[in-house]
């Protein structure tokens, strides 16, 4: 089992490639996270967990990360992903949201503080701060945009 994390940091990045999974992958070196193997899990940031600017792991390293993306290889489309933190009381859990579809990274944002208000809704917890990390893309000919929270630490 991988212990809890005590660090998070939020990146989102966008890439052209010849194939889907290298703008994947080119999104995510851009992010800084496309050295390191990535363990996609669900939408809790653990009690206390603080962040960091940016991630200091080895390559290859397990990163727990929760992500969102959307590739496209329609020529002129635009495309976002974005990824949110909500916080409620100190020292409580919190909730990260992640979206990616045909949009803007702006569409992307309001989309995530929405998810973020009704998942704290739905615990019955007060909603005091949120932080939001988005890319857009404006595919040329194969395109992906990325955003994450890497859990780490």
């Amino acid at each position: 089992m991988l212990q809890t994390p005590t660090r998070f940091t939020m990146v989102a990045a966008s890439s052209e490639g010849e194939t889907a999974l290298n703008a994947f992958d080119g999104a995510l070196l851009a992010a800084g996270c496309g050295n390191m193997n990535l363990i996609r899990v669900s939408s809790i940031l653990p009690p206390g967990a603080e962040q960091a600017m940016s991630l200091a792991i080895a390559p290859g390293s397990l990163l727990p990360t929760a992500y969102g993306h959307i590739s496209s290889t329609t020529p002129g489309e635009q495309i976002a992903a974005a990824v949110g933190i909500g916080f409620g009381e100190p020292g409580a859990f919190g909730l990260i949201m992640e979206t990616a579809f045909l949009g803007s990274a702006q569409e992307a944002e309001a989309r995530i503080r929405k998810m973020l208000e009704e998942g704290f809704l739905v615990r019955g917890l007060a909603l005091s701060r949120v932080l939001v990390k988005s890319a857009e893309h404006h595919v040329v000919s194969c395109g992906c945009a990325f955003a994450a929270v890497c859990l780490w630490g």
